[in-house]
């Protein structure tokens, strides 16, 4: 299923708004060719927010009336449903591998044997097992914290840990959320952390929760039990998420208490135009910018008036017609939301 782009939205209100679509009709009313309006028409009717009219008093042939949202809304469920079965059967297989491999890998000089992928549930191994590697830490550390700030308890626990490594001449790099910046316990972290030579960046949605050590293993959290973690050592899965995080550090913008922040919610505007666009609630939303619900829906009404929009779908379609987001490759406009 493809992501809904701008001008989907903007054939989809056309179709709202005159009770049934025509891709002519649409065409001229739109100022959008007629091929671009058709591939709407098939990216709309897939989710779907569209469905072909049978003709007479329906409508005329080749015609397309509008949907209830809510049925899109339920095909995604079911896709994502679907992806949730299809995830944890790969990490049961996952497990199956693990075991026939704890008893075929064997390191060739000493024995020891290297497993790729660890699952561990319970939240006091998962420490134990940071401090253990934590303490054998020999060049770097990258740690990506999605979510908003972190709770004050975890903070203390973290910069402890944190602090010794700095002392050891350990890089140390982390990637937080902007919304972190307004979140008191973590600025506090992070002014201790960089004064003993930490760097901190934010970005406006992180890839994940990871932490890696020395590019040799990388913890991700639990899928499935809280508290828990997966401890990776394969390298190739190593590498890829130590790249993936190098492309967001690259992308992210240094955290400084001084530092303006009108740079930074103007990128959080941007994000939720985006998801706005792509037909996400607001609880989705807010999850992914790692703010609380209830900010998230002032953000979003904030949008609304800005627009001078009354509902979802008017404020996509206007976000759209002003070119507000980059769909065409080019730096997207500033300062007009």
């Amino acid at each position: 299923m493809e992501t809904l782009r701008a001008e989907d939205i903007q054939v989809y209100g056309w179709a709202v708004d005159h009770g049934v679509l025509l891709t002519s009709e649409a065409s001229v009313g739109l100022g959008l060719s007629p091929e671009r309006v058709g591939r709407a028409v098939e990216v709309l009717s897939a989710v779907p927010l569209i469905r072909a009219v049978s003709g007479g008093a329906d409508g005329p042939p080749g015609a397309w009336r509008p949907l209830d949202p809510q049925l899109a809304s339920a095909e995604v469920a079911a896709a994502e449903s679907r992806f949730r079965r299809g995830l944890a059967g790969i990490f049961t297989l996952w497990d199956t591998v693990d075991s026939l491999n704890a008893l075929y890998a064997s390191d060739a000089r000493d024995g020891a044997r290297t497993v790729p992928l660890e699952l561990v549930e319970s939240l006091g191994e998962v420490i134990e097992l940071l401090e253990e590697v934590s303490n054998t830490c020999r060049v770097e550390v990258m740690t990506s914290q999605p979510g908003g700030g972190r709770p004050a308890a975890e903070l203390e626990q973290s910069i402890i840990r944190d602090l010794a490594m700095l002392e050891r001449g350990i890089h140390m790099r982390t990637l937080y959320q902007h919304t972190s910046r307004h979140h008191a316990p973590t600025q506090a972290y992070v002014e201790r952390a960089t004064s003993a030579g930490a760097q901190v960046r934010t970005l406006t949605e992180l890839f994940g929760r990871m932490i890696a050590f020395d590019r040799e293993v990388v913890f991700l959290p639990h899928a499935h039990v809280k508290g828990g973690a997966a401890v990776i050592r394969d390298p190739s899965t190593v590498m890829f998420l130590c790249a993936a995080f190098d492309r967001n550090w690259q992308m992210a913008t240094p955290y400084s208490s001084a530092l303006p922040d009108g740079e930074i919610r103007e990128d959080i505007k941007l994000a939720i135009l985006t998801m706005l666009s792509q037909g996400l609630r607001d609880e989705t939303i807010a999850r992914r910018l790692g703010v609380s619900l209830r900010t998230c829906r002032k953000y979003v009404a904030d949008l609304f008036e800005l627009l001078g929009a009354e509902s979802r779908f008017q404020a996509g379609y206007m976000t759209g017609a002003r070119n507000l987001l980059d769909t065409t490759g080019d730096a997207p406009p500033t300062g007009i939301i």
